[in-house]
């Protein structure tokens, strides 16, 4: 509590008694006058510059206060204007996802599982879904892949599979190809839900409609989330699931979906941004990330080496879906073909490949 406050109580329980504002200033000029020497041995002018002085600090900081919450009011607003706005592009672009999702399945099933069709990559990071090709399996074109596929949080690169497939070898049961994808590539816990993008973890806390920013605690390191309301056991309090950065993180108290209740909305920027997290804290329940759905919408913002291992993953998803060979068969099979070219002395009628 600030010095500024330390009396509140008092004066607040003397203006109740007042029952106003000008019987609350004569109390406390009267006291002044029977109980200090405030008035003894000063000059009429004297006490009223004294009294003006302070007046008018304290409309100055009324001034700064009105506008400080003024401009914090337009910062939420803003901010909640844009959360918006993210979510219905993002709701847009996962509608016509799921169109071209769609039309890609019926055009697969039209023309039978020998399909040769070929999933090409466009300029800006999207998937060509209607098209068709004639071209053999060794004629089909491979996206460029990098060398050095990601780096992880101890400087050490990690590779592809660990992206395309963190759960494990990659290998999906006939279980888990039954679950349906997470919704909004997350999950959720007896106290937030939560979802994610490539680049952000963004966390729904219910909490009720009298909640206010003050009463909100809400603590963030590298590595560790604390969430709470004041004299309130804590909502959320341990271990991050993966490493973040705190200064591109900020939460929100915004109405919730259900009636008479406000959320917490913490959006927090990963500090990997081309991983899929299994979970927000060490200890909740994990979702499946190979049941998640990449967003084409993303890839834009993406560095170059960034893009083309998302770009790789997508394909690699596509093609297994479709019952084709991965981008790294495929350029297996391209250097073999050079190789078998290159050397055409050499009989290989007899090799396993």
């Amino acid at each position: 509590m600030s010095g500024e406050e330390r009396f509140d109580g008092m004066f607040m329980t003397v203006a109740q008694q007042a029952q106003g504002i000008e019987p609350l200033l004569d109390h406390l000029f009267g006291f002044l006058r029977r109980k200090t020497d405030f008035f003894a041995g000063a000059s009429r002018e004297k006490v009223e510059n004294l009294v003006m002085k302070s007046l008018g600090n304290q409309a100055d900081l009324h001034m700064r206060d009105t506008e400080k919450k003024r401009l914090e009011k337009e910062r939420a607003d803003r901010k909640k204007k844009e959360l918006a706005e993210k979510k219905a592009k993002e709701a847009a672009e996962k509608a016509k996802l799921e169109a071209s999702l769609k039309s890609s399945k019926d055009t697969t099933a039209k023309k039978g599982n020998g399909s040769d069709d070929v999933v090409e990559i466009s300029d800006d990071g999207s998937f060509d879904l209607s098209g068709s090709s004639s071209l053999s399996t060794d004629e089909m074109k491979v996206p460029d892949i990098p060398k050095a596929s990601n780096i992880g949080e101890n400087g050490e690169e990690l590779p592809v599979e660990e992206i395309v497939a963190p759960d494990g070898d990659g290998d999906i049961d006939e279980d888990d190809d039954k679950e349906p994808p997470p919704p909004g590539n997350g999950g959720s816990t007896d106290n937030y839900v939560w979802t994610q993008t490539l680049a952000e973890v963004e966390i729904h806390i219910p909490v009720p409609a009298t909640t206010v920013g003050k009463l909100v605690k809400v603590d963030m390191t590298n590595t560790k989330l604390t969430v709470g309301l004041k004299g309130q056991p804590m909502l959320i309090d341990g271990e991050l699931h993966k490493r973040i950065i705190v200064d591109d993180c900020v939460w929100t108290i915004e109405p919730g979906s259900v009636p008479d209740t406000k959320e917490i909305v913490i959006n927090i920027a990963k500090h990997n941004k081309m991983e899929w997290w299994k979970c927000v804290m060490v200890g909740d329940p994990m979702i499946n990330t190979q049941k998640v759905v990449p967003e084409n919408s993303k890839l834009g913002d993406l560095d170059a080496e960034t893009r083309q291992t998302v770009e790789k993953m997508m394909f690699d998803q596509r093609q297994k879906a479709m019952g084709l060979p991965s981008a790294d068969e495929l350029q297996k099979q391209d250097m073999m073909k050079k190789f078998m070219d290159a050397h055409p002395e050499m009989d290989f009628s007899k090799g396993n490949f």
